[in-house]
Formats: structure tokens, C-alpha cells, sequence
């Protein structure tokens, strides 16, 4: 059985500020050896004016619009919920500035006991209103193994199209206008195209050739409804945490405090679908660990040393127990099943058909469109260049 290798960063070129290496999709690095991934999160500072008294007041500014614009409404803001640190701290804060917003969830059934408990607490104690879409765990078994045998390291991306479209049916359903996500830059970094890509196109096409199941339940966005939701509906979202100083570790120890919420171990193991992907399918197969994201920023922002945060890459990632047989019974995978397809060599969503040349075309309509915070901006960051080979 394959097992995780880590890489050797002593033979690999590394950014001098942070820990991302030469073999990191469509990295470069600048004359005093800083990588164009810590250059793009300085421009996104500068732009949002992060943790500055001047990018605080923006961000009033756009909470101002959100209450004006939901007048009259039971509510005035949806945001996604997991049961993670980022979305519950969230909705503690839009609640701090007085906001009504409802809770969305899409529920992929892969859930851990610890994310479904922190989210009852959570909105429990707030008063928050739940709207939940939870798809026939069947299916959702079926778009999971269509992925694992298209061999690409974008096994759980049905996850996140998903939730985009089931906070635009929320907000659609009850007539709201905004859309918070508890998104940081800063705590999390913002991923290189080449470790993951998703769009509604290339779930339909892949599902298409490896599924067996009909589509009857999940919640999929394609391009039509896509430009439905920001240019019909003009559904707006807004990153409050690119505007604010954030600090996760803060956010999570007044979590646990005021709520009784439990951490989970790691960044994206709320979900166990999720937990596999980054502990154990991606740094097994694809040699990508998608860990080095965190501790990129963790090491930009200065709560991590270089040092500290390369002997944590240099480590075994986090997975619960038995995760792995989990994996292969739920999507009833024989021992020999899957170490064939864990053998196969790898793809890239460059192998299916998707939406990225059209989104790459469309680059001057995206970047208005972002402007107008119709789309995240990392949005157009990350899906409507050119990506290199």
C-alpha cells in the first residue's frame, strides 16, 4: 500500500518568506527569492486594506448596504455553515453587527459528529434560522467514486460547487441580496489553480463517464445558472474577513469558551470525505499536501517561524481512525479496487471537459464582475488566467 512521502525540501528551491517550493502549480519567484503567491496575498492587503482602521470602515460601509438592501426581510445575509472555525465565528460576528442572517448548509452526508454538534451550538445559542440541503447519500457516494476513478486530485470538489449553489438558493428563496463567506486570505492563504478545480461542467462530465447514478439530488451549477445568480438575481458576496484583523486561533478559543465548540484537528477535517482528500488521497497520490497553504500564511503573518512550519509539513498529516477503511467500505471499494485506481497515473481537470476557457475568455467581464463583489475576487485570481502546463 501506498503511504505518504514527504517532499525534501532541502533539494527544492523554497519562497524566502514562506514555505511554498518550486514544485507548487505556476509558482515564480521575483528577484529577492519571494514567490507570486506571497506577492498576490501583499497586493490583496493592500487592495481590502486588511486589519487597518481604513479597510474596517469599508467593510461598515458594505454592512450598511446589507441592512438597507434587506429592509423589511426576515433576514438580510446568508452564510454557509460546517460546523468549522471560520463560518461559526462568522455568524458571531455578523450577529455582532447586527446583521439577520440565515444559516446554509449542504449536507454531502459526510459530516463528522463534532462539525453537526458545533453547528447546533452555535446557532442555537445565536438564534440563527437553518436552511439545509442534504443530498441522497447514494448519490453523493456516486459523484465521490466517479471522481476517485478519474484519478484527480479534486476528489471532494462537488462538495464546494455544491455549497456555492445552496447559499444561492437560500438567498434566492427569501429574497436576500448578500452572501457572507468566512473566507481569510490571511489565515488560509488562497490556493494555487493546479491543486484544486471545480466548476459544473467538469462534476457533470466526470460523473457522466465514471457514475452510475442519476443527478437527482445534488445541487450542481452549471454556467447558465451561474450567470443567473450574479447577473438576474444580482446576489452579491462579500469575504468580511479580507477586510478585518482575524486571528483563527482567537476566533476558536472564544468559540469553545461562549459555546462549548469543539475543534476538529486540522484545517478541512470537519468532513470526512474532506479529512480523506487532504490527510490522505492527495499528499498519497498526487504528492500534494495541501497543508502548506495554512502553514504559508501562518509562517506570512508571523504566527508560525519558516522552521516550525517546515517540520510541521515534514510530518504525517492528521487522520482519524480507520478513515481509510471508512473511505473504501462507504464506497464499497474492495482492497484491490482501490489500491488499482490509487495506482492509476494522475490526471488534471485538463483531462475533462470544463468551463476554464470560457472563464479564461470572459477575464475583462470577471474582473467587473469581481469589482462589484459579484463573485469573489479569488475567483478571478484563480480561474480566468492561463495556467501553465
Amino acid at each position: 500500500m501506498k503511504t505518504f512521502n514527504p517532499k525534501n525540501l532541502n533539494e527544492l528551491r523554497l519562497c524566502a518568506r514562506c514555505i511554498y517550493d518550486e514544485t507548487v502549480p505556476s509558482i515564480s519567484f521575483d528577484e529577492e527569492g519571494i514567490c507570486n503567491y506571497c506577492r498576490m496575498i501583499e497586493g490583496l492587503s493592500i487592495q481590502y486594506k486588511t486589519g487597518t482602521p481604513e479597510g474596517e470602515q469599508n467593510l461598515m460601509q458594505i454592512i450598511d448596504k446589507i441592512k438597507r438592501a434587506g429592509k423589511g426581510k426576515k433576514y438580510d445575509c446568508v452564510i454557509g455553515v460546517s460546523g468549522g472555525t471560520d463560518s461559526s465565528y462568522m455568524c458571531v460576528m455578523a450577529k455582532k453587527w447586527g446583521l439577520r442572517p440565515l444559516a446554509a448548509h449542504y449536507d454531502n452526508t459526510w459530516n463528522t459528529a463534532i462539525a453537526t454538534e458545533n453547528i447546533r451550538k452555535v446557532l442555537g445559542k445565536l438564534k440563527i434560522d437553518l436552511y439545509t440541503h442534504v443530498i441522497d447519500n447514494k448519490e453523493s457516494d456516486d459523484i465521490i467514486r466517479s471522481f476517485f476513478k478519474a484519478s484527480v486530485p479534486d476528489l471532494d470538489c462537488a462538495t464546494d460547487i455544491a455549497l456555492a449553489e445552496t447559499l444561492y438558493r437560500a438567498a434566492s428563496k427569501h429574497g436576500i441580496n448578500y452572501i457572507l463567506e468566512g473566507h481569510s486570505f490571511v489565515t488560509e492563504g488562497v490556493s494555487p489553480i493546479g491543486t484544486l478545480y471545480m466548476d459544473g461542467k467538469y462534476i457533470k462530465s466526470v460523473h457522466k463517464k465514471f457514475g452510475s447514478r442519476k443527478m437527482k439530488t445534488y445541487p450542481n451549477m452549471d454556467f447558465m445558472t451561474f450567470m443567473k445568480w450574479i447577473l438576474v438575481k444580482r446576489i452579491k458576496k462579500i469575504r468580511p474577513l479580507w477586510y478585518i484583523d482575524y486571528s483563527k486561533e482567537e476566533a476558536r478559543e472564544f468559540l469553545e469558551k461562549e459555546f462549548g465548540w469543539q475543534y476538529y484537528g486540522g484545517h478541512h477535517l470537519e468532513n470526512r470525505i474532506t479529512a480523506f482528500h487532504h490527510s490522505y488521497y492527495n499528499p498519497v497520490k498526487f504528492n500534494i499536501d495541501n497543508r502548506n497553504n495554512a502553514l504559508a500564511a501562518s509562517v506570512r503573518r508571523g504566527t508560525l517561524s519558516r522552521e516550525q512550519a517546515i517540520e510541521i509539513y515534514c510530518q504525517t498529516p492528521i487522520m482519524e481512525d480507520n478513515l481509510l477503511e471508512y473511505f473504501k467500505k462507504r464506497l464499497e471499494l474492495s482492497d484491490s479496487e482501490f489500491e488499482r485506481i490509487m495506482d492509476l497515473p494522475g490526471k488534471t481537470y485538463r483531462d475533462y471537459p470544463t468551463y476554464k476557457k470560457r472563464f479564461e475568455r470572459l477575464r475583462p467581464f470577471f474582473y467587473l464582475i469581481a469589482k462589484a463583489h459579484l463573485v469573489p475576487m479569488s475567483f478571478y485570481l484563480k480561474y480566468c488566467f492561463p495556467q501553465a502546463q
